[in-house]
């Protein structure tokens, strides 16, 4: 994975991130999901480096190789707000102070906050399979809750960890294939949900959606900022967000002023299972 890619780990402050970047071109920034890691990307940013960008893939504090924080009690270590600064950080590090960011799932709560908490960082925002939490909260039913009971159960204390912790495979089994996914990204994954330090990071994730996450969003309204960038917003077709949502686009509309979005076809892990579309889409929209 990742041929020609430099592998090294950035201290941002309160965490070190493990990151794979290469190119020459205009930054992009891809932020993974839950429970992937950077590496979920290993096809799509070599054909992005291909088509002229840097391309910078690191594991999200609490995931994957990167350091994990301290817990706290309302969670904030793992707040979007947290992770965002960290991604701020680490693209300077690297020398890149204005980016895009592209982010799948958890990663596009992290990317959406970017977005408004660094606006003259982020000239481009790409959400994929995602609404803002607060938007998924406010909406909440029965199918909702039946279908996303994970978002409930991980917020509990203690018990998750236990019963990821006692079988990961089992916990995980149906969500990742080394077949479908390459063998090496497979073992990447494996690895995380293996360290219970990581599992309980990614729950933490989970946690400081519920709260502090929401509490942000829903402030954000109040005082009606928005995404300025242009802001493209893809979704799976495989996946759920068109059944709980209907169009995907209602939903974003009122949190970006340039919005524009289309599905792609897939499931869940998009980044896996056609990243030839996904470079396409992501190269037409930053082009």
């Amino acid at each position: 994975m990742f041929d020609g890619f430099e592998d090294e780990r950035i201290d941002v402050g309160e965490v070190d991130l493990r990151v794979r970047h290469a190119g020459q071109g205009p930054p992009v920034l891809l932020i993974h999901g839950h429970p992937r890691t950077g590496s979920t990307w290993h096809r799509v940013a070599p054909p992005l480096v291909d088509r002229g960008f840097t391309v910078v893939c690191p594991d999200m504090r609490g995931y994957g190789q990167s350091g994990t924080a301290t817990v706290l009690a309302d969670h904030s270590q793992q707040s979007k707000r947290v992770v965002a600064a960290d991604m701020v950080r680490l693209m300077e590090e690297l020398g890149h102070p204005t980016f895009a960011v592209v982010g799948h799932d958890r990663g596009s709560y992290v990317a959406l906050r970017l977005a408004l908490d660094h606006p003259d960082a982020v000239g481009h925002l790409v959400v994929i399979d995602g609404v803002p939490i607060s938007e998924a909260l406010a909406r909440c039913d029965a199918t909702f809750a039946h279908d996303w009971y994970h978002w409930f159960f991980f917020a509990q204390p203690d018990k998750p960890e236990r019963a990821i912790t006692v079988d990961p495979d089992a916990w995980y089994a149906g969500q990742a294939r080394p077949e479908s996914m390459g063998a090496e990204n497979y073992q990447e994954f494996r690895d995380a949900i293996h360290d219970p330090a990581t599992v309980r990071a990614m729950l933490e994730d989970y946690r400081a959606g519920l709260g502090v996450d929401r509490a942000h969003e829903e402030a954000d309204r109040r005082a009606g900022r928005t995404v300025r960038c242009p802001t493209l917003v893809l979704w799976s077709t495989r996946d759920d967000l068109e059944d709980l949502y209907g169009d995907p686009l209602a939903v974003w509309r009122p949190w970006a002023d340039d919005l524009r979005g289309h599905p792609v076809e897939a499931g869940h892990h998009v980044a896996e299972e056609n990243p030839d579309d996904l470079v396409a889409a992501v190269h037409r929209f930053l082009s």
